[in-house]
C-alpha cells in the first residue's frame, strides 16, 4: 500500500513552494481558466513567469485572501 506523500505547508495550510495555476484552482475551488481569467483581469492573486510558466508565491496568495475578507467585511 502506497503512503501519501508528506507535503511540508506554511501557515495557513499553503504549500511551501511556489503554486500552479492547478493549485490555485484547486484553493479556490474553481476552473484552471477561471484562474487564467483572474490573471488576464488582474483580479485573482498576483503571479509570475518563469519562462513559460506560471507561479505563484504562498505570501502573496495568503496576502490576497487577507485582502479580500478585509474588503467583503468592510462592504
Amino acid at each position: 500500500m502506497a503512503k501519501a506523500p508528506v507535503v511540508n505547508t506554511l501557515r495557513g495550510g499553503l504549500p511551501d513552494r511556489y503554486l500552479t495555476p492547478e493549485d490555485i484552482a484547486e484553493i479556490f475551488e474553481v476552473s484552471r481558466e477561471t484562474v487564467y481569467q483572474w490573471r488576464r483581469k488582474r483580479t485573482g492573486p498576483p503571479g509570475f513567469r518563469v519562462g513559460k510558466h506560471i507561479r505563484y508565491d504562498p505570501t502573496d496568495v495568503q496576502r490576497y485572501i487577507a485582502e479580500r475578507k478585509a474588503a467583503d467585511r468592510a462592504a
